[in-house]
């Protein structure tokens, strides 16, 4: 039988505003519905971010406590997944909303070049929001930036950091990082069968261009996608996407070429071995 795929739609990030593309929603209000959007087009994971009033980001609990609850209001069942990343806040403050258990969190476990600056992620930072999300029942998702991350992962999870089997997400086309290359990506995937299980689920997140590239790769390899505004404001060179749902819907699109069914909420939990939804 054919595994489904998982689509985790990543609605608005640190980095994108209104200036790169009106789509990108800014508010708690405008994240619920573009969010409820991209749900009913077939995403079942949404990777949330907010942000303060003048665009820039945020990690203030109270915004994420009005996202979380205004997403499972809309989005009955989508798995909400808080970003811990180094963008929205410094030190421990990149993992204060994770009292609020949401099912999933971001766990970046090394640190890497990014455009223009040093994306860190020093190993006590990484020990002590990996000590958070297991103290609240949040299943990190591993954002592997690098081929070192794959392994740090693993080394967590013999220590016993990491409850479960990690689910790993390969971060590709970040400039400074490592690109979308062909060979590399294939590499990951063995790297985490061997490491993990030859059935053990993964992810890929391409940005900018490479977005296109990554779902292609990882829908025909059997792993899971991330799309969205965060990561990729366009459609193709010359348009603009208007929204969180067209990405999702491109990404079923190419589902349906494959011939791999889209993972319902339900289903999604089920692979990841997440608590059923409403079950803190």
């Amino acid at each position: 039988m054919t595994r489904p795929c998982i689509i985790c739609v990543a609605i608005t990030g640190s980095l994108p505003t209104k200036t790169d593309n009106p789509a990108v929603p800014i508010t708690v209000s405008e994240q619920i519905e573009s969010t409820q959007e991209a749900f009913e087009a077939g995403a079942s994971i949404v990777h949330a971010h907010v942000r303060n009033a003048d665009q820039s980001p945020s990690s203030d609990p109270e915004a994420f406590a009005a996202l979380k609850d205004g997403i499972e209001k809309h989005c009955p069942g989508m798995i909400i997944q808080f970003s811990t990343g180094g963008r929205s806040g410094a030190g421990q403050e990149r993992g204060g909303m994770l009292p609020l258990r949401p099912d999933m969190a971001s766990l970046s476990v090394g640190s890497n070049n990014f455009p223009a600056r040093v994306y860190d992620n020093p190993p006590d930072l990484v020990d002590w929001l990996a000590k958070e999300m297991m103290a609240n029942g949040i299943k990190p998702e591993i954002e592997a930036f690098d081929l070192s991350h794959i392994f740090k992962a693993a080394e967590m999870y013999r220590n016993g950091q990491i409850a479960e089997i990690p689910y790993v997400q390969f971060v590709m086309g970040v400039r400074n990082a490592m690109p979308a290359d062909r060979a590399v990506f294939d590499f990951y995937v063995q790297t985490v069968k061997r490491l993990f299980g030859a059935e053990t689920h993964w992810c890929a997140a391409g940005i900018g261009h490479a977005q296109l590239a990554l779902n292609e790769w990882a829908i025909s390899g059997g792993g899971h996608v991330r799309t969205g505004l965060e990561d990729n404001v366009r459609l193709d060179r010359d348009r603009l996407a208007p929204s969180n749902a067209a990405l999702v819907r491109r990404a079923v699109e190419i589902c349906e070429a494959q011939k791999r069914p889209v993972a319902s909420p339900q289903e999604a939990r089920e692979m990841l071995g997440l608590r059923p939804a409403g079950r803190c």
